[in-house]
């Protein structure tokens, strides 16, 4: 009884250090693959149009949301203490700080990530994976460097179109609703968009990129016994990668506030 009991724990920690293992390698395998030759900029250039150009509607209507969101929540909540002229501020801090970067990663989990398993654990069904080994290629430098490498420059950038949008969206919200001077709104964000908020969030983007793009080509790569596992490493790719930047969120936030008072 003990032993059935204990079995299902015991198969979630094999699982988990399974995926610990086959994370390190597939990093190794980058890093050693990552600078030789030939370099395929065509599939680069195609992951980034894929990633970047074709997420930035998801991205504009969520971080323009958020930010309308926020503004008004901020109003309402301190119009009782006479604070809504301190709306601007923090709106604009929390954006750039924290709900910028996260909400835009998150998206990019849910719409790339899953893309990227699914898409990868397709062509190892289809043995296309096989195929390209067979033709003295490497799979890591074909199917997992220009997704990793694409995720690395696009984020940055949608993360940052994130945070002008968010404001904006708060700005029209604060003008509309809140019956905030437009001039007043807009010298205070300006204000509050020191280097230190900005580099805070815009740092973390990197690391969201890889928590994003290497687990989703793993459960990608790791897909064996046909297509019910193709939707199995999707769903694992997505949870994962969101699980990874809310909790990684929280890390890298403490690490920047640590550099911020040593600098």
């Amino acid at each position: 009884m003990i032993h059935a009991a204990t079995q299902p724990f015991k198969d979630w920690i094999e699982e988990q250090l399974n995926f610990l293992g086959g994370i390190v390698y597939l990093i190794r395998d980058c890093l050693r693959e990552g600078f030789t030759k030939p370099f395929y900029w065509k599939l680069l250039i195609e992951q980034i149009y894929q990633i970047g150009f074709r997420s930035f509607p998801l991205v504009l209507v969520t971080s323009g949301a958020i930010g309308m969101v926020m503004s008004l929540q901020f109003g309402f909540g301190l119009e009782k203490f006479g604070g809504k002229p301190y709306v601007p501020r923090l709106v604009a801090s929390t954006i750039f700080r924290e709900i910028g970067p996260m909400f835009t990663s998150l998206m990019l989990a849910a719409r790339v990530g899953a893309g990227m398993a699914s898409e990868i654990g397709s062509m190892v069904v289809t043995q296309q994976i096989d195929a390209i080994k067979a033709l003295g290629t490497s799979p890591i430098k074909k199917i997992v460097l220009p997704r990793i490498i694409a995720c690395l420059i696009i984020l940055p950038l949608l993360a940052a179109m994130a945070n002008v949008i968010g404001n904006i969206g708060g700005w029209l919200v604060g003008v509309s609703e809140l019956g905030i001077d437009p001039q007043f709104y807009y010298r205070r964000v300006l204000d509050t968009a020191n280097i230190k908020d900005y580099m805070a969030g815009f740092g973390k983007t990197f690391f969201f990129a890889l928590f994003i793009a290497v687990p989703s080509c793993y459960f990608g790569l790791s897909v064996k016994n046909g297509t019910q596992e193709v939707g199995m490493a999707t769903r694992k790719a997505v949870v994962t990668s969101s699980l990874l930047i809310l909790i990684g969120d929280f890390f890298l936030a403490k690490v920047f506030w640590i550099l911020e008072k040593w600098l």
